[in-house]
């Protein structure tokens, strides 16, 4: 089956009736949850992004709080889940503020975790590829926010 192209698809939509769009809606949430996430935030949480960010940094420190500070294996893998959830809940916003902050809260949460960042090769290249995403993210904001970001930045550098 082919799949048709997006100009294809928001034609027809625009053209159906509420209640079949509607139905629509809610057989396509039926089938994966991150579909059915992606709505939830469009409904719900779109209209307030700082009350979406604060819940999912209440999230990230339950999650932290799991993390298996003996066995670093176990930790490397926690520290990969809670990446993706980030990234997850980070695409669903589509705003690089919000990336940006989710991330600068997942390496300040990392230092202050204990870990061994700079002992083992495996935290430090997380640690170091999230400041990366970091900085791009923050490229592409307005200046005066990159100015509001510079000293945290700076505070995880060091």
């Amino acid at each position: 089956m082919k799949a048709a192209s997006l100009s294809e698809i928001r034609t027809t939509l625009n053209h159906l009736p509420p209640e079949v769009l509607s139905e629509l809606c809610i057989r396509l949430i039926k089938y994966k949850k991150e579909n059915k996430e992606f709505l939830s935030y469009l409904l719900y949480e779109a209209d307030d992004e700082t009350g979406y960010v604060d819940g999912i940094k209440k999230e990230m420190d339950i999650l932290f709080k799991e993390v298996n500070r003996r066995n670093l294996t176990l930790s490397k893998k926690t520290l990969q889940k809670i990446l993706r959830q980030i990234n997850r809940y980070a695409k669903y916003s589509g705003s690089k503020r919000t990336d940006a902050d989710l991330h600068i809260y997942f390496c300040l949460k990392l230092r202050e975790s204990g870990l061994p960042l700079d002992k083992n090769a495996t935290l430090q290249n997380i640690y170091m590829r999230q400041l990366t995403r970091i900085h791009k993210a923050l490229a592409t904001l307005h200046e005066d926010l990159q100015y509001d970001y510079e000293e945290v930045m700076e505070k995880l550098m060091r």
